[in-house]
This record gives C-alpha cells, sequence and structure tokens, in this order.
C-alpha cells in the first residue's frame, strides 16, 4: 500500500512539472487550472502516503506486542512449574510378598521386588511431611489388614535432592476423595504448596496442572477452567459437589495432583476425568476437588484421622 501511494505521488509530481514548464502561453488559462488540480492531487497523495505509513507502523507494532505477551506467558509457565514442581510428590501404590523390617528396605523396594498396583500424585500440605492425595490412590492401603500394602513416595526436598521414604496413612475422606499421608522428614526440609481459593474462580481463567501421568514424573499439561459448580461421584458413591471442571489434561497418575492458578496457588485437587467409551483415553472433560473443600476437611484428618461429619 505504501509503494503504490509512493508511486503514484510520483507520477503526480511528473505532471505538475511537465504542465508547469509548458511553453504555450495562449493555454495558460488551462494550465494554470491544471496546475491547481496536480498541487492537490499531490497533496492528497502525501497524505495518503502518510496514512499508510501510519497504518503499516500500527500493525507491526500489535504484532510485536502480541509475540512480547506471548513470550511473557510463556516464561511465566515455565516459572511456574520450576516454582512448583518440588512440593509435587509421585506416589506407588505396592503390594509386598513379606513385611519389610525398616524403612531402609522400605526405600530400596524397586518394581521388580513388589508389585506396582497403581501410581497418582500428591502434594506436600506442611514442613511435618503431610501429603495430600486422593483416597482413591491409597485406598487399598487404607483398607489394608494384611501389612502387605506400602505405599512408596518419591519427592524433593528444598534444596533439590530426590529421595523416596514410606507414606503412612493419617486420615481419610472417601466422600470427598480425600486422604493424608504422612512421611519421616528426618530434618529434610519440605516445600509445602502456597495454597489458594476456589472462591472467585471464573470460567475461562488459565489454570495448570502437575502430576505424574502414566507413571511420567513431574508432567505438566495447561488449559483453562471450563466450568463451576459440577457434580461428580465419590469413591462410595456420594456426590461431591462444587466440583472444578478443566480441559488442562488429567489422566493415570495426575490423580491427587495440584491444580494450580497463574498466581502460583492451588486452586483444586485433580481428581477425575471422563473417558471416551471403550478407549480409556480422556474426552477433556476432567474435574478437580475445589481447594476451599480440602482446607475444611484436612484439618480433620490430620487430627482425627476421620472427617468432621464421622465424628459424631
Amino acid at each position: 500500500m505504501v509503494v503504490l501511494a509512493a508511486l503514484y505521488c510520483m507520477t503526480s509530481s511528473v505532471v505538475a512539472h511537465y504542465t508547469k514548464s509548458s511553453p504555450y502561453p495562449s493555454q495558460s488559462g488551462s494550465m494554470d487550472t491544471e496546475l491547481s488540480f496536480t498541487k492537490r492531487k499531490a497533496l492528497l497523495c502525501s497524505s495518503s502516503l502518510m496514512l499508510s505509513g501510519l497504518s503499516w507502523f500500527k500493525s507491526n507494532s500489535a504484532l510485536a506486542l502480541q509475540v512480547d505477551e506471548l513470550q511473557q506467558q510463556e516464561e511465566r509457565i515455565v516459572e511456574l512449574f520450576q516454582e512448583i514442581s518440588p512440593s509435587v510428590v509421585f506416589i506407588k501404590d505396592l503390594e509386598l510378598t513379606k513385611v519389610p523390617k525398616n524403612s531402609a528396605q522400605i526405600a530400596a523396594l524397586d518394581d521388580e521386588n513388589a508389585k506396582v498396583e497403581g501410581t497418582g500424585s500428591g502434594f506436600i500440605w506442611d514442613q511435618f511431611g503431610h501429603i495430600v492425595t486422593n483416597y482413591h490412590v491409597v485406598a487399598k492401603l487404607a483398607t489394608d489388614r494384611s501389612g502387605l500394602q506400602l505405599c512408596k513416595i518419591s519427592l524433593v526436598d528444598a534444596r533439590g535432592n530426590n529421595f523416596s521414604r514410606e507414606g503412612k496413612i493419617v486420615g481419610y475422606d472417601p466422600d470427598y476423595d480425600l486422604a493424608v499421608l504422612k512421611i519421616n522428614v528426618e530434618g529434610d526440609e519440605l516445600k509445602p504448596v502456597t495454597l489458594g481459593t476456589s472462591q472467585g474462580l471464573r470460567v475461562g481463567q488459565s489454570c495448570l496442572s502437575i502430576g505424574n501421568r502414566y507413571g511420567y514424573a513431574n508432567t505438566l499439561t495447561t488449559g483453562v477452567i471450563s466450568g463451576l459448580g459440577r457434580e461428580i461421584p465419590s469413591p462410595n458413591g456420594r456426590a461431591i459437589k462444587g466440583a472444578i471442571q478443566t480441559d488442562a489434561a488429567i489422566s493415570a497418575g495426575n490423580s491427587g495432583g495440584p491444580l494450580i492458578d497463574y498466581y502460583g496457588h492451588v486452586i483444586g485437587v485433580n481428581t477425575a476425568t471422563f473417558t471416551r467409551k471403550g478407549t480409556g483415553m480422556s474426552s477433556g472433560v476432567n474435574f478437580a476437588i475445589p481447594i476451599d473443600t480440602v482446607l475444611r476437611t484436612v484439618p480433620y484428618l490430620i487430627v482425627y484421622g476421620t472427617p468432621y461429619a464421622d465424628r459424631y
């Protein structure tokens, strides 16, 4: 557009110059009229050229701004993952052939010495070693009477060192699909998550999920809040109300991990996904227990081992 306007103005200037130098005085009236006309045309072309240049500048400035915003968003996601992933743990549900004698044997257990019955995620609740996860991730351990069910938790301390501990059941609430485990910290400094609130969440708000999808530790998925106030079934068949719906991918191994907002606050506990019939593949309709429900439930599980409703 700018080039065409420039060529048009150059042509107009040539016409104006030629008319002004015409050798025929008898046509002076016509010459003055044409000269005035071409001057106006040149002025219009100059204005058009300036407007075209301004439009081009605005277009390129908008494109540069969009690229800058995308880079900032990408950097923010990277920062959030680096900040929060040390607070997310990998849970293995194991079935043993014999009861281990000490914690050293538990830490040394691998997939060859025990049957892995399932994997899941959780997050560090506090510096005392409490881990929050889904009840269905540790249901076999919670109901075990043989002593052969064991939960092995792999995590990172605040200094970035990897280690594993046995997770022992502190309390659980099947009604809300929540459970609390505890590990022996032994001087290790843990990095708890930052808890947020599920009040004021909006559909369309960005969110992230960190967990161990299909056994791959610290997998990040991103998406948006797709719906609020959903109702989903709990492990004992009762309804969990107020669930958060998201399209951030949640699948096997993600259960119990945190759903996070762009401020780095935990806003929910990933718990369920709808799968395509006959395929086992996620449909993109995923759910998390709102953190306000978790905040009401977990303290009672830590102190009493049972939810508030079961104490009376």
